[in-house]
């Protein structure tokens, strides 16, 4: 649908949690300047007994809570009731699970440009299959790793989404050079001092000259990737300018430990 207002949900037995991504930094600015809209339900809020339970022991057996279905799917319904009264009629549902594929900027830039879309954070040992067989679209991964719940990575996804919005950055440039939206780490940065304790901005970056710093910064950016996440490489078709960048310091660095 491209940029148009992003209207992203959220399930969650913890909504006060999501103020921390919404107070500061640039998505509460993309919020101020109605860039996206954040809309939180409670599924504590559709239990009907007095302790609003959300969780039940596991069948068969074994360690942990599970998250219910029925107050799961209810919520759910609820939050697309109100995604459907800002014009979102079929948001995305995604389930944040250690289980799920693994996000990467690519996809992040896909999400950024839905007109809705709904990430539900489980808890405990996580959720009923059943809820997730009726009503997920995908599970997602943010990294080989468990937290406590889906709250984090779903704040993740909502900023990584949102500066992607044009207006959320002061600089669009930013965004094009972050790292994997080329497929590639991003290269150094620095800033004042020149020198500090003898430690230097290297010479190129101070040439004033932008092709220049235009190929020290990718050949710095291949540099990093070969060294770092080589298998980001593997994946790259590079073209010759990069190829050569990228032999260079390669060859170089092989000087260096004759």
């Amino acid at each position: 649908m491209g940029f148009g207002l992003l209207i992203i949900g959220v399930l969650s037995i913890f909504p006060e949690m999501f103020d921390a991504v919404i107070s500061c930094g640039v998505v509460a600015r993309a919020e101020s300047n109605n860039l996206f809209k954040l809309i939180i339900v409670n599924p504590r809020d559709f239990t009907e007994d007095n302790y609003r339970r959300i969780d039940d022991k596991t069948f068969g057996g074994g360690a942990g809570m599970v998250m219910k279905i029925e107050p799961l799917e209810l919520a759910l319904n609820d939050l697309k009731v109100k995604l459907l009264n800002h014009g979102v009629e079929n948001p995305l549902v995604v389930y944040l699970s250690p289980q799920g594929k693994p996000i990467k900027q690519s996809y992040i830039n896909e999400l950024a440009n839905l007109s809705g879309i709904i990430l539900i954070c489980g808890r405990y040992e996580g959720i009923d299959e059943r809820f997730i067989e009726r009503n997920v679209d995908v599970e997602l991964s943010v990294g080989d790793f468990v937290v406590s719940g889906g709250e984090l990575p779903a704040m993740l996804v909502i900023d990584s989404m949102v500066r992607q919005i044009p207006g959320t950055m002061n600089s669009l440039e930013s965004v094009v050079n972050d790292s994997f939206m080329n497929g590639l780490l991003d290269c150094p940065h620095y800033t004042t001092p020149r020198d500090y304790k003898g430690s230097q901005v290297p010479q190129e970056l101070l040439s004033g000259n932008h092709k220049v710093i235009e190929e020290w910064r990718l050949q710095q950016s291949l540099w990093r990737t070969y060294l770092r996440r080589p298998e980001l490489l593997a994946d790259k078709q590079l073209n010759k300018i990069q190829s050569r960048l990228l032999n260079e310091m390669i060859s170089r660095n092989k000087m260096k430990e004759i």
